[in-house]
């Protein structure tokens, strides 16, 4: 069969993009490899009645657009949930984001003075071009504040040093946003900020104290989202893995080869791919051969998992989620799936905590098993403060592959490479979303550069580049929305 578009993937990137051109009356197929679940790392899983949040997803974007979207797809089945985190350090909680009277409190006046000091140390002398997370940071927030705030979780986020990750992801993450900023502002050492971090107070307030959330948590948008592309016209392909992109060009055409549920393989004819799978594993289905194959087997990525251990109900802390920051234990975040919403524990008598490890598959942590790990999650959470052992009556174990692509030294110029093969060889081949295009994107980015996607196809031409999506802090919030009432209007017209 022959279809206009052949998508990869039904995570919120992919559903975007074919909701979007199923509206526009194209002919599109989605493949999605999960049998069960659409919404990818964005899905909801369930245990005895239980929901989970697999990472903690926030509906909130800059974008009107994106919310406008989600309130087309749920309307009232949206939540407005009120923003509450901490961060756990040295046995204590701070909130997130910091309080100023509080830091300085909990933080006593010692340690107080050390990081005014070490932040001053860090102006006068600089670590010139910082090209890694930890020279990036000390050089905006000095080396205590590093110490304190970035090092511990950061290592157990990614696995390696500070020193080994990337500056970029530091840049993209942290900008305007820093805990260091906030601590700043409680010694109003106001004189000796950059221009960027004189900025910040605004910028701070992007921290928001509300946001939006699916009241079965962040999979039900993505199945009504796949329900309403069905309506639409368009076809879903659950359990269904991509094994073989052809190129043929006499035809201007993709031949896609895919393996279903049962086993059997089938292959389907696109004018257009759209590809949400991990960049490493879709370079290496392209045909012909791409020069750049041995470069994308370097992409590397983080995997994790999440306990989740159901309790009795102590009330013993509210927070939606809190970041753990000491060495002692490895879980590195915990999320309170009743604060998300209560209609996720069926049980008022019950709680349901989400404790999230990260690794890498294979790894000695990964290969324990459940009940080790359940077992491994009770011990944490006790020793934290934040249950009783004997309050623990169940637990379940998500596991999740590739869910961060990793920024290390080499990530930026491989993905270049590839992407300078892949514009010159394969024009019709569009990656979107956070692995598609092995970018640290939050869920509203990856719609984003589907929704783009979409208008460059509709319009025949790539108006956008998606690739600045979340490129700078600014773009989508500023770039995009004058393209969309300016130079590039008549674009959109055409595409709609």
């Amino acid at each position: 069969m022959n279809y206009e578009v052949f998508i990869i993937g039904a995570g919120p990137a992919g559903l975007t993009a074919g909701y979007l051109l199923a509206r526009a009356n194209r002919r599109c197929l989605i493949c999605e490899s999960d049998p069960k679940h659409v919404g990818g790392i964005s899905r909801t899983e369930s245990h005895r009645g239980f929901k989970f949040d697999i990472g903690g997803h926030r509906f909130f974007s800059k974008s009107q657009e994106i919310e406008d979207f989600w309130t087309e797809i749920l309307g009232s089945d949206l939540l407005v949930r009120r923003r509450s985190s901490r961060i756990y350090y040295r046995g204590k909680f701070f909130s997130y984001p910091l309080r100023p009277l509080e830091a300085l409190t909990k933080l006593g006046l010692v340690e107080s003075i050390r990081c005014v000091f070490s932040y001053l140390a860090a102006r006068i002398h600089p670590v010139s071009n910082p090209t890694n997370l930890q020279d990036w940071v000390t050089n905006q927030f000095g080396s205590r504040l590093f110490e304190i705030f970035f090092r511990s979780y950061t290592e157990k986020v990614w696995g390696m040093s500070c020193q080994e990750i990337s500056a970029d992801w530091a840049a993209q993450r942290i900008k305007g946003l820093s805990l260091g900023s906030a601590i700043l502002n409680a010694f109003s050492f106001k004189f000796f900020r950059t221009s960027a971090e004189r900025g910040s107070r605004k910028i701070i307030k992007t921290l928001i104290e509300s946001f939006r959330y699916p009241k079965f948590g962040p999979g039900m948008m993505w199945e009504r989202a796949a329900e309403k592309f069905r309506e639409s016209g368009g076809f879903l392909n659950m359990g269904c893995r991509v094994t073989g992109l052809t190129y043929l060009q006499q035809q201007d055409m993709w031949k896609v080869t895919f393996v279903n549920v049962s086993g059997d393989p089938q292959d389907v004819l696109a004018k257009h791919v759209i590809s949400a799978a991990p960049l490493r594993e879709i370079i290496q289905s392209v045909q012909p051969s791409m020069a750049s194959r041995k470069l994308a087997e370097k992409l590397k990525y983080r995997d994790f998992f999440t306990v989740a251990l159901i309790v009795k109900e102590k009330n013993l802390f509210h927070d939606n989620w809190i970041y753990i920051h000491e060495p002692r234990v490895k879980v590195g975040r915990i999320q309170n799936f009743k604060s998300w919403s209560p209609e996720m524990v069926p049980d008022p008598q019950l709680n349901c905590y989400g404790l999230e490890y990260f690794c890498n598959e294979g790894d000695e942590v990964w290969q324990k098993s459940d009940a080790d790990l359940i077992t491994l999650a009770t011990n944490e959470i006790v020793q934290l403060g934040l249950c009783i052992r004997d309050d623990v009556v169940d637990g379940y174990v998500v596991r999740q592959l590739k869910a961060y692509p990793v920024y290390d030294g080499q990530y930026s110029e491989t993905v270049a490479q590839i992407r300078e093969e892949l514009d010159r060889n394969y024009p019709n081949l569009h990656l979107v979303g956070r692995n598609g295009m092995h970018k640290y994107n939050n869920q509203d980015h990856a719609m984003m550069t589907a929704m783009l996607t979409v208008r460059n196809i509709l319009a025949g031409d790539k108006i956008y580049d998606v690739w600045r999506v979340n490129q700078d802090a600014e773009y989508q919030e500023v770039v995009i929305t004058e393209d969309l009432h300016g130079p590039l209007a008549k674009h959109n017209k055409a595409a709609s």
